[in-house]
């Protein structure tokens, strides 16, 4: 029979043999064992119980498999670049702040700390020491009778209070009208308002023959007469203050630090790193026996092992105030 006689073949005709002709079967391509995803996630032959590359990749990573950590996390870890320079700086500032505030919780004035200008509180006190200060009345000492916390040199003695090397309180102060930093002296004594208090000052700091000579006395107003420990006059008698009165009183000197107040004063161009330098150096030959010189190198007439004050050593730099800057 001619192929184009041969009829159509029904639905229900014998297999076709395979190519080799010996009578296998062959499958057809949509039968078998061949699933098809209904939802069409699936590709065609895959394995049905591995999912989509798409849907199995965690939140979070790239399509490398590498994890993105964030910022933040980098932020937090990172070990160099931007973000880690950017993480120091941010820690150092929040750590001086805490102390900053921790120093303000304790002293009750901001800023808690001060830096020495000026020499005239040497040898107790340097230029370049940073000095711990409290406000008045706080921490006040039993000896205390006043209401700002003020022992002062004259009730020191009488007591045995001592700070910075000597008897008595040394206050910060800042008279009305004064321009400049304010002033870091010890407090010597009280006077009250109109008080000739002549007599009872030590006449190694003033030249006056009596009150008419000697200035602020009699006295224009209660308050503290000051001096330097390292000056030779009063700073009522040379006419620095008048008499301290309370309420000029911003701080109490608690404890000083040496050096450290040098970073202040360079940074404001009071100080250059070569004082510091010089500094350095005299202490070392001070504590290893070597004589004792000022930072210019000029000998201050102190003697070895005798007090400041002795009437026979003055030792005292006329008209130097000892100034704060605060830090």
């Amino acid at each position: 029979m001619d192929p184009e006689d041969r009829p159509a073949s029904s639905g229900d005709d014998p297999t076709v043999d395979g190519p080799a002709g010996d009578g296998s079967d062959t499958d057809d391509p949509f039968d078998g064992d061949l699933d098809v995803d209904p939802d069409g996630d699936d590709p065609v032959g895959g394995d049905p119980d591995v999912d989509d590359p798409a849907d199995a990749m965690p939140i979070g990573e790239s399509g490398s498999g590498e994890e993105d950590p964030g910022l933040l996390y980098r932020f937090r870890h990172d070990m160099n670049g931007p973000l880690m320079w950017l993480r120091e700086m941010l820690s150092s500032v929040a750590v001086v702040l805490l102390i900053g505030l921790i120093l303000f919780a304790v002293s009750g004035v901001w800023p808690p700390m001060v830096a020495v200008e000026s020499p005239s509180m040497e040898p107790n006190m340097n230029t370049g020491d940073l000095v711990f200060v409290t406000e008045p009345g706080r921490l006040a000492p039993d000896v205390s009778d006043n209401d700002i916390g003020v022992v002062t040199h004259e009730a020191g003695e009488e007591n045995g209070y001592r700070t910075f090397g000597d008897h008595g309180s040394v206050v910060i102060y800042q008279p009305p009208g004064r321009q400049a930093s304010p002033i870091i002296h010890r407090a010597m004594f009280h006077v009250e308002e109109g008080e000739n208090w002549y007599d009872r000052a030590d006449d190694r700091y003033h030249n006056a023959d009596g009150c008419a000579e000697l200035r602020n006395c009699p006295a224009p107003h209660a308050g503290f007469v000051t001096l330097g420990d390292n000056n030779q006059q009063y700073d009522q008698a040379n006419g620095l203050a008048e008499p301290v009165a309370a309420e000029w009183v911003t701080g109490v000197a608690r404890i000083r630090v040496p050096y450290l107040g040098y970073v202040r004063l360079i940074t404001t161009g009071q100080a250059e790193v070569s004082d510091v330098l010089g500094t350095v150096v005299v202490s070392s030959a001070i504590g290893s026996g070597g004589k004792l010189e000022s930072r210019s190198g000029v000998d201050e007439g102190r003697t070895p092992g005798v007090e400041s004050r002795t009437p026979s050593v003055e030792g005292r730099t006329p008209g130097v105030t000892s100034a704060t800057r605060a830090t």
